[in-house]
């Protein structure tokens, strides 16, 4: 299917061939034609599938016909950067058109996003709160809102946004087209949607699973060994941009330190950073000045960098639907992805949970010259003096020669663990297999391999 089979407006096609679309995504061929009609969706759809331009090009069709300078979609989005994402993408696709956007968000000034919202934005790309805060100074004015877009609505409801959601749904005309997007579909997630949506159609592209062009490995170790370990696999291993996810913000920057001072061109993301630094790390990391990025969950979304090679989550996530959206950041655009998980004895459940909806047993991996003997290790990450320590982020490339592939191996299927108990031993498994290289296993969401 080519773009053209959607007979939108000419400026809009003008602006999809500059921004260089070539053919629909699964999602885009099966939702633009929905929303054009003017339906209620539910999309759901793992990161990464272009869900974006599934309701801006739509919208941008709905909104060439009829006034352009007053409020007429609203999009809400759970961060920052997904907020100023998605407002790129309207500004390229829209870039013919007069359709302008405004986006608002919170870390930055109000002056500057009501003076866009004044000069005539017809689509409004927001956060919850500072909506919030724009709506109570009456700095904007939701009445004659025609199309309501929920992205990543799952995210949201897991970062306490519900209250805030169905306030600004109260200001909205009943009568209006609403487009809900997400990843997983957990009951609350469910209910929302239920209760805003009017008989929708309904797409879902795979299942609420990572994607297939992702290959998954677990490397087991102990809490303070994870640092070292880490350092010892960025070395190893042949990387393009690499994802770092933990669990605090405290860890994020100090492990972004950590590897600095190892050499690696690294810079840490998180929820305290004003939003000038956020976006200066988000740029560094997508146009190269940063090989490295380590980010917390929710400072992560909306990063939009199709050519993540790896992702590696130091710290294991707390559900499986955050194992999916970290997951999600790699293997894009029909890219191949691995992602790395550094486990310890207390993930055993998590990883039982994700295995079962891969379908399949994820392969452990076990560096064959790293020392496992020592349980506490000297660097800045570890949990039990976590914080204590204080460190920024920062950039220097490593040698061209230190990175190498490194030899795999699998770990028995004993445990986690598996023979980590045992220091730097090797069971017998582990021995016989020094030499013989693994390949990555591929998991499909019917748990074939």
């Amino acid at each position: 299917m080519q773009f053209e089979e959607f007979q939108l407006d000419s400026h809009i096609f003008a602006g999809i061939r500059k921004a260089g679309y070539t053919v629909p995504t699964p999602i885009q061929e099966q939702a633009i034609p929905v929303v054009l009609e003017g339906r209620d969706l539910m999309g759901i759809a793992q990161t990464g599938t272009g869900k974006s331009a599934a309701f801006v090009l739509p919208i941008l069709q709905r909104l060439a016909r009829g006034p352009a300078k007053r409020i007429r979609a609203l999009i809400l989005a759970p961060t920052r950067e997904l907020a100023e994402q998605i407002h790129q993408t309207i500004a390229d696709l829209g870039r013919y058109t007069p359709i302008r956007s405004a986006a608002v968000y919170g870390g930055v000034s109000k002056g500057g996003q009501v003076t866009a919202i004044k000069r005539g934005a017809a689509i409004v790309v927001a956060c919850p709160g500072r909506l919030l805060d724009h709506l109570g100074d009456g700095n904007i004015d939701l009445s004659r809102v025609e199309t309501l877009v929920l992205d990543e609505a799952d995210r949201m409801c897991d970062m306490g946004f519900l209250p805030d959601i169905r306030r600004i749904i109260q200001k909205l005309p009943a009568k209006r087209q609403t487009l809900f997007f997400s990843a997983t579909m957990p009951k609350d997630i469910r209910s929302l949607a239920d209760s805003i949506l009017s008989n929708p159609a309904t797409i879902q592209i795979g299942a609420t699973a990572p994607v297939e062009t992702v290959s998954h490995a677990l490397y087991p170790a102990a809490d303070g060994l994870k640092t070292k370990l880490l350092t010892t696999v960025l070395k190893e291993t042949a990387t393009g941009r690499v994802l770092v996810f933990t669990r605090t913000k405290h860890r994020a920057r100090s492990l972004a330190a950590h590897l600095e001072k190892s050499s690696f061109r690294v810079s840490a993301l998180q929820g305290n950073m004003t939003q000038n630094k956020r976006q200066s790390a988000i740029n560094g990391f997508r146009n190269g000045t940063f090989d490295i990025l380590v980010a917390t969950d929710i400072a992560a979304r909306g990063i939009d960098v199709s050519d993540i090679s790896h992702v590696i989550n130091f710290d294991m996530p707390d559900t499986v639907d955050a194992y999916t959206h970290r997951i999600g950041r790699t293997g894009r655009a029909n890219h191949t992805g691995e992602a790395f998980t550094f486990v310890s004895r207390g993930d055993e459940e998590m990883v039982r949970e994700i295995e079962r909806v891969l379908g399949a047993r994820i392969e452990r991996r076990r560096l064959p010259d790293f020392d496992y003997s020592r349980n506490v290790e000297e660097g800045p990450v570890r949990q039990t003096d976590e914080r204590r320590r204080s460190s920024h982020s920062a950039s220097t490339r490593p040698s061209a020669g230190s990175r190498k592939e490194p030899t795999r191996r699998t770990l028995p299927a004993a445990g986690i663990m598996g023979s980590q108990q045992q220091g730097s031993g090797e069971s017998r498994s582990d021995a016989s297999s020094r030499h013989r290289p693994s390949r990555p296993l591929r998991f499909s969401t019917n748990g074939k391999r």
